[in-house]
C-alpha cells in the first residue's frame, strides 16, 4: 500500500499559502572547465541517479471526504524534462544577476499536481561559470524515507562514479477517486493508527482554519480603528508574494582564527557574526524594536536523541532557541554571549561534531538544511523571531560530472509574518550565508548582507588585537602562526 503523509506533513502543507511557498532550495556555481557538463549531461546525470530518491517520482494523492490523509503514489506521467529545466544569465552574468533569477524562481509555489521538486541549470555566469537550483517540497524531504537530490549528485572526484544501482522503474497504478477511498477504508481495519493520524490532522486543520480566520477578524478590526498591524517590526511583519535573496561568501579560516583567539566554536562564532550583522542592519533602518534587546533564533541542531525521528543520516535533528544579544556594543562580549547560551546544547552531551556531520556520504548540507525548515516550521509556538540554520559541509572539492563546485548557498523558505530566513554552509574552505528576505518588508535585504561582512570584520580585528605580539626586534616563530585545523 502507498504510504500515506503523518500529521506533521499534512500540516506543513496546511501552513503553505501563496505568501509561505513551502519549499527549500539550494544554489550552487560550478566550473565546468573542460568537462563539457550542460544542461544535457545534467538530465542524465539526475536520470542517473533519481533511484536514489524514489520519492521524486510519486505525486499526493487526495482522498475523498478526508477519509484518510493523502497517500504517495507514483507519478504515471513524470517527465524528467518538466522537471530539469534550462535558463540562461543575459550578459555580463553577475552574481546580481543570478540572485533575482533565483529569488524569482524560489518565490513560485511548486505544482501539488506533480513531483514536488524543480531543479535549473542556469549558463551564462562570469568566468564561464554556471549554476546549478534545485528546489523541493519541505515534505518530500523528509529526511527518513528521503534525502534531498542534491545530496546524490556530487562525487569526491572529477570522473562521475558509477553507483552500481539498476534502475528499472515502472510506475505502479494509481487508484482513482472511488479506488482511493476504498483503499482509505481498508487502511484503516488493517492499520488501526491510519484512523487516529487521519482524526488528528483534520481536527488540526480545522484549528488552524479557526486561527487564521481570527487574525484575519483581528486585522480588518484594527484597520477599521485606523491602527497598524500588531507586532509589526523588522522581524515580524506581513509577507508578500515575493522574495530577495543575497550571498555572503566568506572564509573558514577567519572564523577558525577567531575560535582560537576567542574560544568557543566555529559555529559560535558564525552565529555571533550573525548577531552583528542584525544589529547594524537594525541599527540602519532606525527602527524601534519595542525595547527588545535581543533577537530569538531558532538554530536547528544534531543530535544523538532515540527519543526524538530517527533519520536516515544517523541523527536527530532538535530545535535550539538562542538569544542573539543585539542591544551589545562589544562585538567580543557578544560572541561569549552567543557561545554560553549554545554550552548547555554542548553540555548535554546528545550534540553531534561538526566533523561527523561533513563527513556524511554524498553533499548532506541540502538535505539538513531541509530537515532545519521543517524543525522551524515546527517551533513558530515557541514564538522566535528568525531561522538560523547552520550546516557543516566536506572541506575538499565536490563534483557534478566532471565540473568542480565552487560555491553553495541554501535558500530558506519564510513562515508567517517571518520577513528573513538564514542559511549558512561551509564547504572546501568557505563559509557561504544564503538570506532569504520578504521582498516588500525587507527592501534592504543587501544592507543586512553587508552588515553580516562587517562584522565578521569586527570579530577579526578583536582577534588581531587579542593576540601576542612578538618582542620588539624578533621574528615571530612559526609555531606562533599556525592556527588550528
Amino acid at each position: 500500500m502507498s504510504e500515506r503523509l503523518r500529521p506533521r506533513d499534512l500540516a506543513i502543507l496546511a501552513a503553505e499559502s501563496p505568501t509561505t511557498p513551502m519549499h527549500n532550495a539550494t544554489v550552487e556555481i560550478f566550473d565546468p572547465g573542460e568537462s563539457g557538463f550542460d544542461h544535457d549531461r545534467l538530465v542524465d546525470l539526475i536520470a542517473d541517479r533519481i533511484a536514489f530518491v524514489p520519492r521524486y517520482r510519486q505525486r499526493l494523492q487526495s482522498v475523498p471526504g478526508r477519509l484518510a490523509n493523502p497517500a504517495w503514489v507514483d507519478d504515471d506521467t513524470f517527465d524528467l524534462g518538466y522537471h530539469v529545466r534550462r535558463s540562461a544569465l543575459p550578459r555580463p552574468g553577475t552574481m546580481d544577476q543570478l540572485r533575482e533569477l533565483v529569488a524569482r524562481i524560489a518565490s513560485r509555489p511548486l505544482d501539488r499536481s506533480r513531483p514536488l521538486w524543480e531543479c535549473y541549470f542556469v549558463e551564462g555566469l562570469e568566468h564561464g561559470h554556471v549554476a546549478l537550483l534545485t528546489k523541493s517540497h519541505q515534505i518530500l524531504v523528509d529526511g527518513r524515507e528521503t534525502v534531498d537530490i542534491g545530496q546524490v549528485l556530487l562525487d569526491t572526484s572529477a570522473d562521475r562514479s558509477t553507483l552500481g544501482h539498476d534502475d528499472d522503474w515502472h510506475p505502479r497504478r494509481t487508484a482513482g477517486p472511488v479506488a482511493a477511498a476504498v483503499n482509505a477504508v481498508t487502511d484503516t481495519f488493517e492499520r488501526p493508527g491510519t484512523l487516529w493520524l487521519t482524526a488528528r490532522a483534520n481536527a488540526e486543520s480545522i484549528a488552524r482554519q479557526a486561527s487564521a480566520t481570527s487574525a484575519r477578524v483581528a486585522e480588518v478590526a484594527h484597520a477599521l480603528a485606523g491602527r497598524g498591524p500588531v507586532h509589526s517590526t523588522p522581524v515580524h511583519r506581513r509577507l508578500s508574494q515575493q522574495r530577495r535573496f543575497v550571498t555572503v561568501r566568506t572564509e573558514l579560516s577567519d572564523y577558525r582564527s577567531i575560535r582560537e583567539v576567542h574560544g568557543g566554536t566555529v559555529n559560535d562564532v558564525i552565529l555571533a557574526t550573525l548577531t552583528g550583522g542584525l544589529r547594524g542592519w537594525l541599527m540602519t533602518r532606525a527602527e524601534s524594536m519595542g525595547g527588545l534587546r535581543t533577537i530569538k533564533a531558532i538554530v536547528p541542531m544534531s543530535v544523538i536523541d532515540d527519543e526524538l525521528e530517527t533519520t536516515s543520516l544517523g541523527t536527530q535533528i532538535t530545535g535550539h532557541l538562542v538569544h542573539l544579544p543585539i542591544s551589545e556594543t562589544n562585538p567580543v562580549l557578544r560572541l561569549h554571549q552567543v557561545s554560553y547560551d549554545l554550552k548547555a546544547h554542548r553540555d548535554n552531551g546528545r550534540n553531534v561534531s561538526a566533523r561527523r556531520l561533513s563527513g556524511i556520504a554524498g553533499f548532506a548540507p541540502t538535505t539538513f538544511h531541509a530537515l532545519g525548515s521543517r524543525v522551524a516550521a515546527a517551533e513558530m509556538r515557541h514564538g522566535f523571531h528568525v531561522s538560523i540554520t547552520n550546516v557543516p559541509g566536506p572541506q575538499f572539492p565536490l563534483w557534478a560530472d566532471g565540473a568542480r563546485m565552487l560555491e553553495s548557498y541554501p535558500v530558506h523558505p519564510l513562515l508567517p509574518d517571518h520577513p528573513v530566513a538564514i542559511g549558512v554552509t561551509s564547504y572546501d574552505g568557505g563559509v557561504f550565508y544564503g538570506i532569504t528576505a520578504d521582498r516588500d518588508a525587507v527592501p534592504d535585504a543587501d544592507v543586512l548582507g553587508q552588515c553580516v561582512l562587517e562584522a565578521l570584520e569586527e570579530l577579526k580585528d578583536s582577534a588581531s588585537d587579542s593576540r601576542p605580539r612578538a618582542p620588539r626586534g624578533r621574528k615571530k616563530t612559526s609555531r606562533s602562526k599556525a592556527g588550528k585545523t
